[in-house]
């Protein structure tokens, strides 16, 4: 097992890390101690356990990298850096949001980060499994999938292959109380991955615009779909979801306004948030987590 550390150079909430990341039962957390076990996929398809270990305070933060394989050891580091988005400026971003409508939020909730999935494809299946139903039973059928047709290794789940997935019927997931829509979009898409017709890599590589267009060209994923993949997989900082209810709820408690804003009214208004909307859409949903 080797080991490295990396030492932060700005404002890093790793506990909120924790916090976001335990809020999936699939994912391994001891906030004890302050170590994540995550399942990392590199490009060439070989699959590690790698462990994080946050230490110091949020200010200076620090983290102690470990995996087994010696030989992946450098495209490790460069995944988790990647991963945890570290050379990204926080206190840069809140600056952005003093004298703001949401200045306040900032100061509460100071070193917000993006957490982002462990995996583009993985995004995408969570994405189109959690749309349109409560986080609750969202977490619950995610959690059915990946331990019926997933792996587990040396600790931590590793979502199954796009080709796995397309090679079932929709029947298999109608049987986890998948509907039938939702059961299509997740085998459909993924036949899409498997055969060539759709490259989450190379797709990552393209504007905001470009990868919106391309996505809704999808049956079954829209607008928040996209903005959703975009934010959670590629850690995108200038996205804002107005039509996602927590941030409407997130707005109208933090304003006590007497109900809750427009998506038309939240865009508007987004326009004075840029180039950092995306941490605002991700401070908001922090403020009323519980």
């Amino acid at each position: 097992m080797w080991e490295k550390d990396l030492i932060g150079k700005h404002t890093y909430d790793y506990h909120y890390l924790m916090k976001r990341w335990k809020m999936d039962a699939l994912n391994v957390v001891d906030a004890d101690e302050h170590l994540i076990k995550l399942p990392v996929v590199l490009e060439d398809g070989s699959r590690h356990m790698v462990l994080l270990q946050f230490s110091g305070p949020i200010t200076a933060p620090a983290v102690r990298v470990s995996s087994a394989d010696t030989a992946k050891s450098e495209e490790i580091i460069d995944w988790v850096q990647n991963w945890l988005q570290w050379d990204r400026d926080l206190a840069e971003v809140a600056a952005h949001f003093v004298e703001s409508d949401l200045e306040q939020l900032f100061f509460a909730h100071a070193g917000t980060p993006i957490v982002k999935d462990t995996n583009l494809y993985y995004c995408l299946m969570k994405t189109i499994i959690h749309q349109q139903l409560n986080l609750k039973f969202a977490y619950t059928l995610t959690n059915r999938f990946v331990e019926a047709y997933g792996t587990y290794e040396e600790g931590v789940r590793f979502y199954p292959s796009p080709e796995r997935v397309a090679s079932l019927s929709y029947e298999d997931l109608r049987s986890m109380q998948f509907s039938q829509r939702k059961a299509e979009y997740v085998i459909d898409t993924s036949r899409l991955i498997a055969e060539g017709k759709l490259d989450l890599e190379l797709l990552s590589t393209e504007s905001n615009a470009t990868i919106a267009a391309e996505l809704t060209k999808i049956r079954g994923l829209g607008s928040w779909s996209a903005q959703n993949w975009m934010l959670s997989g590629l850690g995108r900082p200038d996205l804002l979801p107005a039509a996602d209810i927590g941030i409407q709820k997130a707005l109208k408690f933090y304003e006590d306004l007497p109900e809750k804003p427009t998506p038309a009214s939240i865009y508007e208004r987004g326009e004075r948030w840029a180039p950092y909307r995306s941490y605002a859409a991700v401070t908001l949903w922090r403020s009323i987590e519980t």
